[in-house]
């Protein structure tokens, strides 16, 4: 069994158009049905405020990787110096069951994360065609900072701006050179919110606090799920999400607007009804779009199962014990 970690994961390499066509891939495996997820536990004790997330998974096509996801959120851990997560995967043969990897990488986390929102960003760009993105970016933790990678990995030459809002501040030191002098470090969320056509809210904050209708035509990325006050998405018609029985529970901004407004399962489209379906073209150039990612463990494996795969042809990692799968 082959063990990974962060320094692995990096010196593999990170290719930001790799991983989102490995997204796509797996959104079209779900599509046919050789994909297994069920729903995720999380186990709270004490405090509740913290969780732990097992994220069982399998993808079949030309994939073919199984395993589990258990990630710890503390939120509290800042206040010690540790990372607020703590991201873990076994990996196992789906022939045998037989383990085959074990990999201890928040970086991994974040980069599924942010390839997920680069393959909805470039459904966006597609379809919508703008001539440039003004980016605002609420939230400069790791989360945040793997999502300004990609896009600039990945549509650097369509950069008009990028706005960056952190309660914490932002170093200058930490903003991507290549977006550097196109880069504004703002002190009020508002501002960039208004300007932009492409948002994405990285947070962890404990309280919603967006009380402001989306701008028309932009594409909301919301990945910390727990920053909108219902009332200002309520009349937002294109919401999206990654799976609605995932997204639709734990307090997030979509179960609040099932509770509060009756948003029903039909009433939004689905991650693959925007790749595979192409639905993002029904909806109209002044609509904003919502798109709500709960992270599902299929995408999380998958991605896993790259870098295992890259590990055993580049030989990097360490072996725990003999394995015959190289």
């Amino acid at each position: 069994m082959l063990y990974l970690q962060d320094d692995h994961i990096r010196e593999i390499g990170i290719d930001w158009k790799k991983l989102t066509e490995i997204i796509q891939d797996v959104v079209a495996i779900q599509d046919s049905g050789d994909c297994a997820h069920p729903l995720k536990p999380y186990l709270r004790f004490r405090d509740p405020q913290n969780r732990i997330i097992a994220m069982p998974a399998y993808v079949g096509g030309n994939i073919d990787i199984s395993g589990i996801k258990w990630i710890a959120s503390f939120p509290d851990n800042r206040l010690m110096g540790l990372p607020r997560a703590h991201n873990t995967l076994i990996l196992n043969k789906p022939s045998t069951g037989e383990p085959l990897a074990f990999i201890h990488s928040g970086l991994l986390n974040g980069l599924r994360t942010a390839a997920v929102s680069g393959v909805m960003l470039s459904q966006f760009v597609k379809t919508r065609k703008p001539e440039r993105l003004r980016i605002h970016l609420i939230g400069w933790g790791p989360i945040g900072r793997l999502h300004l990678d990609m896009c600039v990995a990945l549509f650097g030459e369509w950069i008009e701006e990028v706005r960056i809002y952190d309660l914490n501040g932002v170093e200058p030191g930490t903003i991507p050179a290549a977006v550097q002098s196109r880069t504004q470090v703002i002190h009020d969320w508002r501002v960039g919110y208004r300007e932009a056509n492409v948002i994405m809210t990285c947070t962890v904050s404990a309280e919603r606090y967006i009380d402001e209708v989306p701008p028309q035509g932009a594409l909301l990325l919301h990945v910390s799920l727990r920053d909108y006050k219902p009332q200002s998405v309520a009349d937002v018609k294109a919401i999206i999400v990654d799976d609605w029985r995932e997204v639709c529970r734990e307090g997030t901004d979509i179960e609040q607007l099932h509770l509060r407004y009756n948003l029903r399962e039909s009433d939004v489209r689905t991650l693959a009804d925007v790749v595979l379906r192409d639905e993002l073209a029904s909806v109209g150039a002044q609509e904003p779009i919502f798109f709500n990612p709960m992270g599902l463990g299929i995408f999380d494996i998958a991605i896993a199962g790259y870098y295992w795969r890259e590990a055993l042809r580049l030989n990097k990692g360490v072996t725990l014990e003999g394995s015959k799968y190289k």
